[in-house]
């Protein structure tokens, strides 16, 4: 590899083509678990918090605590057998939270457990309700003009947050008394922490994906044709057996994460937008295996983050590519999702063009996501080995591995692409793949850049690194290894100050020109 150091890349870029096909959640991989503990429920329906709680829990004090088996789900509601959603995709500790459940069954009872590490059984008991009585909620109401789905029911069961909760992610498991069960998804975040690392959920490409009550923002009753073009929170999430992604593209980063006791806290892509300024209290934003759906809000804290001097990590592929937006619903702000996808369609373009739900690479809005990212999207669906471009980086210290070494199947389904001729920044290249994508010949690649801040930014190019991680018995533990030197080093400040990018040999790029003073 070439020695010349790379310095840049806030403003970089370039246009582009590539559209997904819709691929959605990864496969599950959890272990039995669970233990016991309680918090008074409340009749609010709202999420207010009330007092201020006690420091939080470390989370190498937490995952000391005994997990609980038989967390999972075992019985799976597939026809309305037990469905549910909260009226929050966050909360604080203090806060109070609201089930709508709906089951044919005569009662029903909920229970929370915190997703981590603990010993190996990954989650432990928080809270567990009384009986409920089962009840079935009315129909979903679909919006003609723009077909979205909402489910209007009435609360079923408020639950406080209490102070045992520790900050991070939480499955609800809901079990109906004839036997059917789902998951609850919610993030318990920490507004006043300062931990190293942000653990991102991207709920917002969850609900994307989303196709209870028939529509999401892929397809609807016919196909595409009949997509939705507003999704809502305020209704269960019909994949992942409720968890939506959770289990598919996030769990296992956070099994690492806390088996390691890293210093970690979590929220949701819904809170960027609302607490934007949060960011800039941790070393290192981590994005997960999909976060393909950002609004402008979104967008632009990460970038303020970025050329503050945070570390951004992108486990995944596909990340930043479709605008959007947030309205309200009946239950609060941010509740439903809006992506039209065509400028002409989106009655936004006309009065304020770049709120403009397209591409963010495509006009009016022309923001490519290679300008954050370093690298862009290119095609779905392929299933090829990673190869390593630069085995002397720091970010295979430890692995083995060496320029030219293989991986298999860590690329796919959809994968990033880095090229000169599309204008991006000035790149270390640390994974260059050989892919062949419905017919064309390309490279899924893995990039390092610095911005002027010395932040760095990472992007591992694939959808396949976090399901890859620990539990893949062929390549888990290296792809483990490497993504913890990656959080380890960048949790410590500025990776440009430890860990300078370098130009990748026998590739022509242009070192960026620092902007001028005041820009």
């Amino acid at each position: 590899m070439g020695a010349a150091v790379l310095a840049g890349g806030a403003a970089l870029g370039w246009a582009g083509v590539g559209e997904p096909s819709g691929a959605g959640p990864g496969r599950a991989s959890v272990a039995d678990t669970a233990v016991p503990g309680s918090v008074p429920t409340t009749t609010s329906s709202t999420t207010t918090t009330t007092v201020p709680e006690p420091p939080a829990r470390s989370v190498a004090a937490e995952n000391a605590l005994p997990g609980t088996p038989g967390w999972t789900v075992q019985h799976p509601s597939r026809a309305g057998q037990m469905e549910a959603y909260l009226g929050a995709v966050s909360a604080q500790r203090g806060d109070t939270v609201t089930l709508y459940a709906s089951t044919p069954a005569p009662s029903w009872t909920a229970t929370a457990y915190r997703m981590g590490w603990y010993g190996g059984i990954l989650a432990r008991q928080v809270w567990t309700s009384g009986p409920q009585p089962g009840h079935v909620q009315p129909a979903a109401v679909r919006t003609a003009v723009t077909r979205m789905i909402e489910a209007d029911w009435r609360p079923s069961l408020t639950v406080t947050v209490g102070p045992d909760w520790t900050p991070g992610d939480y499955l609800f498991t809901l079990r109906s008394s004839t036997g059917w069960d789902t998951y609850v998804p919610l993030t318990v975040r920490d507004d006043s922490s300062s931990a190293a690392i942000v653990v991102i959920n991207a709920v917002t490409t969850w609900q994307a994906y989303n196709s209870w009550g028939g529509y999401s923002l892929y397809k609807g009753p016919t196909g595409a044709n009949t997509r939705a073009d507003v999704v809502s929170f305020d209704r269960p999430y019909g994949w992942g057996d409720g968890s939506a992604d959770f289990l598919g593209n996030e769990e296992r980063l956070v099994k690492l994460v806390e088996s390691r006791n890293l210093d970690v806290t979590y929220t949701t892509d819904v809170d960027l937008q609302a607490r934007p300024d949060l960011l800039l209290h941790h070393k290192v934003l981590v994005s997960l295996g999909h976060d393909e759906y950002w609004s402008t809000a979104m967008r632009d804290a990460v970038e303020r983050a970025r050329d503050s001097g945070v570390n951004l990590v992108f486990l995944g592929a596909n990340a930043v590519f479709r605008h959007i937006r947030f309205e309200s619903s009946p239950l609060g702000p941010a509740r439903r999702e809006v992506n039209y996808r065509v400028a002409a369609a989106d009655p936004m373009t006309r009065s304020d063009p770049a709120e403009s739900t397209v591409q963010w690479r495509d006009p009016p809005v022309s923001r490519p996501e290679s300008r954050l990212l370093g690298e862009m999207y290119e095609c779905n669906p392929v299933d090829a080995p990673f190869v390593v471009a630069d085995g002397t980086s720091w970010v295979f210290a430890g692995t083995g591995l060496r320029t030219g070494s293989v991986l298999p199947h860590l690329v796919g389904s959809e994968y990033d692409h880095w090229s000169p001729a599309e204008g991006g920044p000035p790149v270390q290249l640390l994974g260059r793949s050989p892919v062949v994508c419905r017919g064309r010949r390309s490279t899924a690649d893995m990039t390092y850049y610095l911005a002027f801040s010395g932040a760095g930014v990472i992007d591992t190019g694939t959808n396949q690194w976090v399901p890859h991680l620990l539990d893949d018995p062929v390549i888990g533990t290296r792809v483990a290894q490497i993504t913890l030197n990656i959080l380890t080093a960048a949790a410590t400040g500025p990776l440009g100050q430890v860990h300078p990018a370098r130009l990748s040999a026998g590739i022509a790029q242009t070192p960026l020109a620092r902007p001028p003073s005041g820009d």
